[in-house]
């Protein structure tokens, strides 16, 4: 099947720009039993009474503060397989290698994100994201990039706290080419460039981690926002993370493993079929530990190996 939902522009975009909206990538019929999920998991309103919740920063940008970040939770979920799979979705996966232009390539992150009117001020500064995926700095070589992707779950409308980014040509100009920060006394000027990734429901949103953005605010009454937040790397690049999957050995991996394919088991770091690590041994013992795994693929491959 080809899983190509993007054009060229789309790629062009993202290497130009540092962020490119893809409408409609998801179908309706994919992306409605994972809102379902979501509304099962966090309610269709939050703790607040939504109506605009508005902070005075005292300046002209917005402030981080932890109510921005409640309503979040990391791969495996207490979902349905469709949820569980969406950041491994073939089309995505296919779009973050051309992207990141290599085959292999890792998750490296997947958390939910539901925001409702009135449970906080979600206006931000503007921000590049890469001061909790790595180290360092984001790094040159853009075969050493990552690339991020917001998934929506719902319509997300300027009204409804769209991200709003700054093209790399014109953060470059305010700020110097190569920054990854923004001082308070250029957020006015970034923001007189500021784009919307307003989009329906379906479509998503990549940018890269040294790309300028901020949340904005919810302002549409009782409004609902779902998101999922979904990374990608070189397989090989061990200066980029953000979650450790087998930290989480206590979650519900079997709604993952139990379901998805070889290739999309590769990309959280599970050996291909093939692989020297596959023997009778650890393909016996992989399956006492999860009995509904499909390892056909895996034992095929050892036995044509002889």
């Amino acid at each position: 099947m080809d899983w190509q939902r993007y054009q060229q522009q789309h790629l062009d975009a993202w290497h130009q720009d540092g962020a490119v909206v893809v409408p409609n990538f998801f179908t309706a019929e994919e992306i409605a039993p994972i809102g379902s999920d979501y509304a099962r998991l966090y309610g269709l309103q939050g703790a607040g009474d939504g109506k605009t919740l508005r902070i005075d920063t005292g300046g002209p940008a917005g402030a981080f503060h932890p109510k921005q970040f409640v309503n979040l939770d990391t791969l495996p979920f207490d979902a349905s397989p469709e949820m569980n799979l969406i950041s491994l979705h073939p089309a995505l996966i296919k779009l973050a290698q051309d992207l990141l232009g290599c085959e292999e390539i890792h998750l490296y992150q997947s958390h939910t994100w539901a925001k409702f009117t009135g449970e906080a001020d979600y206006d931000q500064p503007f921000h590049c994201d890469y001061g909790n995926h790595t180290l360092t700095v984001p790094a040159e070589n853009s075969s050493e990039k990552t690339v991020n992707f917001v998934i929506y779950i719902s319509d997300v409308t300027d009204a409804l706290g769209a991200m709003h980014y700054v093209r790399r040509k014109d953060s470059d100009r305010i700020l110097g080419a190569g920054a990854i920060t923004a001082p308070a006394d250029t957020q006015q000027e970034l923001q007189a460039k500021t784009r919307s990734a307003a989009a329906p429901a379906g479509s998503l949103v990549a940018y890269c981690i040294d790309t300028f953005h901020r949340g904005t605010n919810m302002i549409e009454p009782n409004g609902v926002r779902y998101t999922l937040t979904v990374s990608f790397k070189r397989a090989d690049n061990a200066n980029i993370g953000f979650h450790v999957w087998q930290h989480a050995v206590d979650r519900p991996w079997h709604h993952v493993i139990d379901h998805a394919t070889p290739e999309q088991l590769g990309c959280l770091g599970i050996p291909l079929p093939g692989d020297g690590f596959w023997t009778t041994r650890t393909l016996d013992q992989c399956q006492t530990r999860w009995p509904n795994w499909d390892m056909a693929a895996y034992r095929a491959a050892l036995k044509a190996s002889g």
